[in-house]
């Protein structure tokens, strides 16, 4: 498929079908990616209480990496989605190559401060002295693969809003298996322990990386050249205004672990490994609902850039209507499953089960209300509108989550730091609902304005 027929696919095929044709591979693709995320977790939790709370303290800094990956991606992405709709197949292709380049260099900044700085680092980040050794092993490894991984996610996303997301699929999935392979071969066959779950991480950055590169010089899709990176002013711009919304979704969401890690350790490396626990299930639950709304980014940005207002407004009742429903399904099992979910992990630690179960049953009660929440932010991102974008994707857990998770645990303790991501999505629904409908609303009138104009 070449570029001329990729638009009139984008802009002429009905809108539930094409979204479900775009959110089938993306699903999967976040799915994969979540459950790889997971493996970690799973088989360092067979070690100890120790390496199972290392993990979790060491994402913060992966949420980092990826939030820098998402930055260049989505806001490269974005913009290369709204080109194509308006057929500036040449500017897309520099946008491409800036994204690239910037995140690698992003990347080794990140691996070389990070290493200079790996012990106050890991104490920063929330390791209590019993913990610190097991989160200096893993971080240590992590790092080196922190400019594929932020170069990765950028190919991934700018693939996916160039309507290719089957070609981001085969990159990211190909990577999730080789991870699951080599968790317990350099874990527990190599005697690597908690560093071996590292190790395969980086290894699988990597096949990805190389992969995804070698995708996006197929299928009629941008290929990454040298000669199009062109850092100046007007190209940063675009991808601070596409992209500052994903960093602060994903660094407030960072900064936010480290004090959830903070606010947990005060009861004990148990409660660390129970919340650690929580906030990789319930990212793998919101992985198939990311993963839907990635399938509308490409609608969304290729039929605002072609002026097709009233597609953009369909495709978003569609995806909020059936990520609703998905959801309602998908807290009910967390209510009712959350103890037998917590103990797959860490069923030899009945105080791990204990805090997990709980924070795990508050968070899914609210959970419905995040496919709003969700579809608002990734619509807004997706058609430029920077700064509401950029406030909705601090709210969930920067603006509401950081003073919650301040003020509840003194107010209730350990119940405090378990019901506090449930609050802050309560007064982050609050705030999506207006943000939206007035974009909405505003989109009605551009397309009012242009039938009159055309008579």
């Amino acid at each position: 498929m070449q570029q001329e027929e990729k638009y009139i696919y984008m802009t002429e095929t009905p809108v539930p079908r094409l979204i479900g044709e775009l959110a089938v591979p993306t699903i999967i693709s976040m799915l994969v990616t979540s459950f790889y995320n997971m493996a970690d977790t799973f088989f360092v939790g067979k070690l100890n209480t120790q390496s199972t709370a290392a993990v979790g303290i060491v994402f913060s800094v992966m949420a980092i990496i990826q939030a820098l990956g998402f930055f260049f991606g989505h806001g490269s992405g974005n913009y290369i989605s709204r080109r194509l709709g308006a057929k500036d197949f040449e500017e897309a292709a520099v946008m491409a190559a800036n994204g690239f380049f910037l995140a690698f260099l992003c990347g080794i900044a990140v691996l070389c401060g990070g290493l200079i700085f790996l012990k106050p680092l890991a104490i920063a980040l929330g390791s209590t002295p019993t913990i610190l050794p097991y989160t200096e092993a893993y971080l240590r490894i992590i790092l080196i693969g922190a400019p594929f991984m932020t170069s990765s996610l950028v190919l991934n996303n700018q693939l996916r809003f160039q309507g290719s997301a089957a070609y981001a699929m085969v990159g990211i999935v190909t990577g999730a298996v080789i991870n699951i392979v080599l968790d317990p071969l350099l874990i527990f066959v190599c005697g690597m322990g908690v560093a071996g779950a590292a190790a395969a991480t980086v290894i699988s950055q990597f096949c990805s990386f190389l992969l995804l590169l070698y995708q996006s010089r197929k299928g009629g899709n941008i290929d990454i050249k040298f000669r199009n990176f062109k850092p100046n002013g007007h190209y940063v711009k675009e991808i601070c205004r596409g992209g500052v919304p994903s960093l602060c979704r994903q660094g407030l969401g960072s900064v936010a672990g480290i004090l959830l890690n903070h606010g947990a350790g005060i009861y004990g490396d148990a409660a660390i490994a129970g919340m650690s626990i929580v906030s990789r299930v319930t990212m793998f639950a919101s992985s198939a609902l990311i993963g839907f709304g990635q399938g509308f980014q490409p609608v969304c940005g290729f039929n605002y850039g072609a002026k097709l207002y009233h597609r953009v407004r369909e495709g978003f009742v569609f995806c909020v209507k059936y990520a609703t429903i998905f959801l309602i399904g998908i807290s009910v099992i967390g209510v009712v499953f959350a103890p037998d979910i917590i103990a797959l992990f860490r069923k030899e630690d009945q105080e791990v089960i204990a805090v997990g179960a709980v924070a795990l049953r508050m968070q899914c009660i609210v959970f419905p209300l995040t496919g709003w929440i969700v579809m608002s932010n990734m619509m807004l991102q997706s058609i430029g509108k920077a700064l509401k974008a950029s406030i909705l994707a601090a709210a969930r857990q920067g603006l509401f989550f950081i003073p919650l998770i301040l003020i509840l645990p003194r107010m209730f303790g350990l119940l405090g730091v378990e019901i506090c991501q449930t609050v802050s999505d309560i007064f982050s629904f609050a705030l999506a609902v207006p943000l939206c409908i007035s974009v909405i609303n505003e989109m009605k009138r551009q397309e009012y304005n242009q039938k009159q104009a055309n008579g």
